[in-house]
């Protein structure tokens, strides 16, 4: 595990119009953005005693499950894409959901199956207890958003997480799945945010904490904040642009969120996140939604 403790960054403009292509394990895929020139980092008032004066008040988080909640299992992915045929250049889920209908539910129950063997091996990441209770004391809801099937998370939550609340729990059944924010606006929906424009489904006052450039791409693309869990095999998403912030260990949000969150991402209020936000809700489909 990276050790290096990264709590701030430093301020990174970035001019828009772009079109953005995210590689994930070698697969591409697009997302069209039009924001304007990004201003100021993200910023949170302090959880702690200082209300932060005029800062926003962090909201909610959300969470990715394998390489995040619990320790990565990465060798999955290898035996998925055996499974089904593929190499590294094809993203599994867009394999799959490329497939006619009438085999989709086949390749599905072949990685279903990878990753019911893989639970039985899952560990806690160091420091999930702590931060748990943490936004349990300061009543923050929690959400999930993962590219897994409910299984192996009903699994880890039971085993691991038994009485924390997850709700709602956002699983690959749900369509677009990450990299699309679809997932993220949803649980910012369900939770009752609304943006100041009045627009459903506002993310811009939550986090989302992940291991991927799925995770911070969907986080960045949604308008919230995102934290990258560092590791060896991410470390060269530190300094990508849709990573706010990087912690080596769960707990280490614990400080940052007591003295106030600080990203390293410019972004004006100017932004088109609410108009992205409207479109990505009316499209998502909520069926790989559950309540824990």
């Amino acid at each position: 595990m990276n050790t290096r403790k990264h709590l701030f960054k430093s301020l990174k403009i970035c001019p828009f119009p772009i079109s953005l292509v995210v590689r994930n394990q070698h697969a591409e895929r697009s997302f069209s953005m039009s924001s304007p020139l990004l201003k100021e980092s993200r910023r949170f008032a302090p959880l702690g005693t200082d209300a932060g004066g005029e800062l926003p008040q962090l909201k909610g988080i959300v969470f990715d499950v394998d390489g995040t909640l619990c320790i990565p299992q990465t060798w999955m992915f290898g035996q998925m894409r055996s499974a089904l045929g593929i190499d590294k250049s094809r993203d599994i889920l867009d394999h799959i959901h490329s497939l006619p209908t009438s085999e989709q539910e086949a390749a599905q129950e072949k990685i279903r199956a990878i990753e019911r063997s893989a639970m039985i091996s899952q560990e806690p990441q160091p420091g999930l207890q702590s931060l748990m209770e943490y936004l349990e004391t300061r009543k923050i809801p929690k959400g999930i958003c993962t590219r897994n099937f409910e299984a192996p998370v009903t699994h880890f939550l039971e085993k691991f997480l038994t009485g924390k609340e997850f709700k709602p729990i956002v699983t690959r059944e749900f369509k677009p799945p990450k990299p699309s924010p679809a997932g993220i606006l949803h649980i910012a929906k369900s939770w009752g945010f609304v943006g100041k424009d009045g627009k459903e489904g506002d993310a811009s006052q939550v986090i989302m904490v992940g291991d991927s450039i799925d995770d911070m791409t969907a986080g960045y693309t949604a308008g919230a904040a995102t934290v990258l869990l560092v590791n060896d095999v991410n470390a060269h998403l530190e300094n990508h642009e849709h990573t706010d912030l990087v912690v080596s260990q769960l707990d280490e949000l614990i400080e940052i969120l007591e003295k106030g969150f600080v990203g390293k991402i410019g972004r004006g209020e100017d932004s088109d996140t609410g108009a992205r936000a409207e479109g990505v809700l009316k499209n998502g489909k909520a069926e790989g939604v559950t309540s824990n």
